[in-house]
């Protein structure tokens, strides 16, 4: 309970700082009800799609919605989103949401970006007149700093045992309410034009984890605590608080003239147990994206690190969010993902901070789509993912995917072989801002299929929410 004090006292400093700029914020306030009257005063179907993209991402305060997690149902809620410029070296940005869901799982988070924005210097040089250069001028990505405070509580989430052999009969259910206070950096290199092509830059982060894990006798599977117990289940009895650091490098260059785009990340993580040592281990992971865009006016949907996760911005300074695009777009995906965990001798990963397969995970990911959401659960997984995605007519996409994956309870059990598979295919659905909405029939892997239909957490070109693991 003390925990859910935390997020109102980030909201109450919020709103604190942001009263000197009431002028500002009713300036906010009577252009977004100028665009509601403007937008939604007819019922055309241009004006309905119109408002319905007002309603859902316009700022300082708009409707927010999403699936909280698998098995927790859609969250429906409002966001506050707004901004102060001091100076031409710095931007701030405030974003507060909070959504519920009808199984009683909701999620409040107030999200702070302070955003470095000094002057990009120009230099004009003259010389022998001969052929000009190809321009190597470009705007150099920003620092950011974040600083954040959420608390998601929710009423079930399964559990089939740890381990690449769990079995579907030993499905339990359970409950957790996590909160996670803390700030991180994104550093980009750009000194030197050789890294700047390469768009590097380096991460850190520290926060705080608070994890409450409670049974669910309401569910039609047993609660966790009537099939496993701490020795098969790492964590279910005592919950320590965490302090979890990070460190990291990113790059994510265009190469070929925009034909192939890189999102490689490495990183390293570090969670400590300070009143139960049993419980810290660290975390390593090496995340390789590799995005094929089919054509030169293919839209890039990746987060922008400058937007909150209620923002859609295209550019810092932006007002409003893009336009729905009729352009056609598509893009060839392969990724991946590698993650191993390490404990000291007698130490344990806790159950609720190892990844999984299956589904879709907790942060709302689909990995191997055609199993049971959070089918595998261990401390170390490797992930194979080939996607294709194509616009069918406007915001409406096609898509298809194979995956294939293992968890693993010791590192050394990382390999390609007895790989998991599954294949997805269905609509996507991307329309300027608006969170990405995806309906998904996954089948394959041996156990059935499986029928996924998910709202992004995140308005599309807002940065991701603090990963719950």
């Amino acid at each position: 309970m003390p925990m859910r004090w935390s997020v109102w006292i980030v909201l109450i400093l919020a709103c604190a700082t942001l009263y000197a700029q009431e002028g500002q914020l009713q300036s906010d306030f009577r252009r977004e009800s100028e665009h509601v009257k403007e937008d939604c005063g007819s019922f055309s179907f241009k004006s309905i799609a119109s408002c319905g993209q007002e309603l859902f991402t316009d700022h300082p305060l708009h409707i927010a919605a999403g699936s909280i997690a698998p098995q927790n149902g859609f969250g429906l809620g409002a966001a506050f989103v707004t901004h102060y410029t001091p100076n031409e070296n710095w931007r701030l940005s405030w974003d507060v949401d909070a959504v519920g869901s009808f199984n009683g799982s909701y999620r409040a988070g107030a999200y702070m970006k302070i955003i470095h924005t000094p002057p990009q210097q120009i230099h004009v040089t003259t010389g022998p007149s001969t052929a000009p250069k190809k321009s190597d001028l470009t705007v150099h990505p920003y620092t950011v700093f974040n600083l954040s405070a959420q608390t998601i509580s929710l009423n079930k989430l399964l559990f089939f045992g740890e381990g690449p052999n769990s079995t579907l009969a030993g499905q339990s259910v359970f409950g957790m309410t996590e909160t996670i206070l803390g700030g991180s950096v994104i550093k980009p290199v750009y000194e030197w034009a050789a890294l700047s092509k390469l768009n590097l830059a380096l991460l850190g982060e520290v926060n705080g984890r608070f994890v409450n894990i409670r049974g669910n006798s309401g569910e039609s599977s047993p609660t966790i605590g009537q099939i496993y117990n701490e020795g098969t289940a790492p964590g279910f009895t005592t919950q320590p608080a965490f302090l979890q650091l990070g460190e990291g490098i990113r790059l994510e260059p265009n190469l070929f003239s925009n034909h192939l785009q890189l999102n490689y990340l490495g990183n390293f993580q570090q969670f400590f147990a300070p009143s139960n040592s049993a419980f810290s281990f660290r975390r390593w992971t090496i995340d390789l994206g590799h995005n094929f865009p089919l054509y030169q006016n293919s839209i890039s949907n990746q987060p922008k690190d400058t937007n909150g996760p209620d923002e859609c911005a295209s550019a810092v300074g932006a007002t409003s969010c893009p336009s729905v695009s009729r352009n056609r777009t598509g893009t060839v995906g392969v990724r991946l993902l590698i993650s191993e965990s390490a404990a000291d001798t007698g130490s344990a990963v806790p159950f609720y901070f190892q990844p999984t397969l299956g589904g879709s995970d907790i942060n709302g990911n689909p990995v191997l789509s055609s199993f049971q959401d959070y089918r595998f659960r261990a401390p170390n997984v490797l992930l194979l993912r080939e996607s294709f995605e194509h616009s069918i007519w406007g915001p409406v996409g096609f898509s298809f995917a194979a995956d294939e994956g293992k968890v693993a309870l010791t590192r050394g059990d990382v390999d390609f072989g007895n790989l998991r598979h599954s294949f997805s295919t269905g609509l996507t659905l991307r329309a300027g801002g608006f969170p990405q909405v995806f309906l998904l029939f996954a089948w394959g892997g041996g156990e059935g299929h499986h029928t996924i239909a998910s709202m992004n957490t995140s308005l599309l070109g807002g940065s991701a929410r603090p990963s719950l693991y």
